[in-house]
């Protein structure tokens, strides 16, 4: 089976989610479009790692519920033991970009990062967000291991932790964006 499919494993092992909901909530850890997960839902209903509940809307088409069965459970606890995890893939066209920074004027450099910066900040509070309402009526507290969003905490609390030092990085970054001395002066 293919890492998304534990991952979406991992989301309903926690509640049962619809895909939509799946989509959301891999986003903390995981970019993965609609059309992935609905055919690899599917998959695993075939599979009997998970089942459905069809669930009808006013107005609306109506929505399927994914749960996992214990199959999925098993398989999912299987997969936590025995295979260790793959090698951290990274893609950030930002990353891309500075690598070849060089080739601008300073002040474009310098907007690349301040534009980061700012779209890192509100992803943070979206975050905080979530967070909050991940603590909110929660028995037991989600810091403790034995809540069933122990998992989600940790994974959101790493996230803001590497959010957090991103934006550190880039305010160590932005003084370095200054006129170069070896570009010619303009004369008025």
């Amino acid at each position: 089976m293919i890492a998304l499919a534990y991952a979406l494993l991992s989301m309903l092992a926690r509640k049962s989610c619809s895909g939509y909901e799946l989509t959301k909530l891999l986003q903390v850890f995981w970019q993965a479009q609609h059309s992935q997960i609905y055919p690899l839902l599917a998959k695993l209903e075939k599979e009997g790692l998970v089942t459905f509940e069809l669930i009808g809307q006013t107005g609306k088409p109506d929505k399927k519920l994914y749960s996992i069965t214990d199959a999925g459970i098993e398989r999912l606890r299987a997969w936590i033991k025995e295979q260790p995890p793959s090698d951290i893939l990274e893609r950030d066209e930002f990353l891309i970009k500075i690598y070849a920074i060089g080739l601008m004027d300073p002040e474009t450099g310098r907007q690349l990062f301040l534009e980061r910066r700012e779209a890192l900040l509100a992803r943070m509070a979206r975050m905080r967000e979530g967070m909050r309402d991940m603590e909110a009526d929660e028995d037991p507290p989600v810091a403790d291991i034995a809540s069933k969003q122990f998992g989600r905490y940790l994974l959101y609390e790493r996230r803001m932790r590497l959010l957090q030092e991103e934006v550190d990085w880039i305010e160590w970054a932005l003084p370095l964006f200054r006129p170069s001395s070896a570009q010619p002066r303009r004369e008025d």
